[in-house]
């Protein structure tokens, strides 16, 4: 049965003598504990999996159904704007590999699987054959009952409609034939690149309970969003009610409900906060909206919940109070990377986070020094120093280099450097970081090439700066190496 390795934290003396190694429970901030015993064995709650032909006549609601058979995830994985370049050149937002072993879009499907919504749908449009193929491989059952699924829906051309989705609402409103196959009673709609964990059947909950049409989540933690513009703002009063939807400007800045104390004396008493991007729609009310209100609108949040609120619509915020990143800058996945390494408390229960079982041989280590660290599956790292690094699959890293501050993306295949026949075709820098490189607060993508005596360091404390033609770019002064670059031995960036 295959298995994924543990995540390890070395700590070491000051002679380099290891003193102390403990395997820890990964954590990604947020979402708890790493199941490190993953496999297609499931929690006792879900019953064996099985592929579920979407052509059987499906079941009759029941007057108060479970909500694995009344609620259906609609789960975006791309952007056709996004914020993550170059991360996003080759691939969509939800494939982006994090915290070692994992992409993006595995904390949501997850979060799904643990609530117990089991009729996932994927729908995808720009770079998405990396995406696509992982979903593809990673859900085929894995904790979704009888007749759960994860299905990926591609952008498509038909003879009706022959461009491509043309923003949220459209996807969906053009895949309502495929989403209404079964008599579910609410649609949860999902971004796949957030990372959070959360338990929708909350959601579910307080939902039913008033009666709404449409329930938007709102981030009530402590993470303040004021310089991120684009970010949907919600003027609720003191009731939770939707009275407004409002998109955050770099000329119009908003001031939210974390950083004040809410007055909570009458009616007239609002507050601004941070829309998730997540809502919570009855299936009547999804139809009608799209096909009847707003049969061209582009864009789920602007235009239909906006026109929801117009109709007069019953609009409710349910605020959450954990975690959540949206990744919305290179900046923001880099400190997500780095919360993967540090020793939280979250106070979560153990939840699993699910991600393809890939059959990797343990990671070697060989004299290295590593210090607060993840290290991910089938790595080699010979006589080096790690510290406060994230470490991705398949990577080497060489005799005498030094990592810190970094989030290292891995390789998709092992180069082999002996002499024998390689599948992959030799060149002067081989896969991995080559001897005595000094990498420093860098993120440095799939199967990149780093040669030797190499350093990675931002020399000139550049803020922003575009040398994409040369393998690599600058944001908010941490260094990016593009998949694939090759940066030649003695290069100081």
């Amino acid at each position: 049965m295959p298995q994924t390795s543990l995540m390890m934290t070395l700590q070491f003396s000051s002679s380099g003598t290891p003193v102390n190694v403990q395997a820890k429970h990964f954590l990604i901030p947020g979402l708890g504990r790493y199941d490190h015993k993953y496999s297609p064995k499931l929690p006792s709650k879900f019953p064996k999996a099985s592929i579920f032909n979407s052509h059987q006549i499906p079941n009759p609601i029941l007057h108060q159904p479970p909500v694995n058979q009344s609620v259906a995830a609609i789960v975006f994985g791309d952007g056709s704007e996004s914020r993550l370049y170059p991360l996003t050149k080759r691939r969509s937002e939800g494939a982006i590999p994090i915290a070692s072993n994992y992409r993006l879009i595995d904390a949501v499907v997850s979060n799904c699987i643990n609530s117990n919504i089991n009729k996932i749908y994927a729908l995808t449009q720009f770079n998405s054959t990396s995406l696509n193929s992982h979903l593809s491989r990673a859900y085929s059952g894995a904790g979704l009952g009888n007749e759960g699924f994860v299905e990926v829906i591609a952008a498509y051309q038909s003879l009706e409609d022959q461009g491509w989705f043309q923003g949220t609402a459209d996807a969906i409103r053009r895949c309502l034939w495929v989403l209404e196959e079964y008599p579910v009673a609410e649609f949860l709609v999902l971004p796949g690149h957030h990372l959070y964990k959360m338990d929708y059947q909350k959601v579910i909950e307080s939902h039913r309970n008033r009666k709404s049409d449409i329930t938007i989540v709102a981030s009530n933690g402590i993470t303040k969003r004021d310089q991120d513009p684009g970010v949907g703002v919600l003027k609720i009063n003191t009731e939770n009610q939707v009275m407004q939807y409002s998109l955050k400007s770099n000329k119009e800045p908003v001031n939210y409900a974390v950083a004040e104390t809410l007055t909570r004396c009458n009616d007239s008493s609002y507050s601004y906060i941070p829309s998730m991007g997540i809502y919570l729609i009855n299936r009547a009310t999804m139809v009608n909206l799209l096909n009847n209100h707003f049969p061209k609108a582009m864009d789920f949040g602007t235009e239909v919940i906006r026109g929801a609120l117009s109709l007069g619509m019953k609009v409710e915020a349910y605020l959450f109070e954990g975690y959540w990143e949206d990744m919305r800058s290179i900046e923001a996945f880099y400190q997500a990377n780095m919360e993967c390494i540090k020793k939280l408390n979250t106070g979560y229960k153990d939840s699993p986070v699910y991600t393809i079982p890939r059959n990797l041989p343990p990671t070697v280590v060989n004299d290295a020094m590593i210090t607060d660290s993840v290290i991910g599956d089938g790595c080699i790292l010979n006589r080096c120093k790690i510290k406060s690094t994230v470490v991705g699959m398949r990577t080497k890293i060489r005799d005498g280099a030094i990592i810190e501050d970094s989030v290292i993306m891995g390789s998709d295949v092992y180069q082999i450097e002996d002499g024998r026949e390689s599948s992959i075709k030799s060149t002067s820098v081989p896969i991995g970081i080559g001897e005595n490189t000094e990498i420093r607060k860098a993120i440095v993508d799939k199967n990149a090439r780093i040669g030797k005596n190499v350093k990675i360091i931002n020399k000139d404390n550049v803020e922003e700066g575009d040398r994409e033609a040369n393998g690599y770019i600058i944001s908010g002064r941490i260094m990016v190496v593009l998949r694939s670059a090759e940066i030649p031995d003695n290069s100081i960036l």
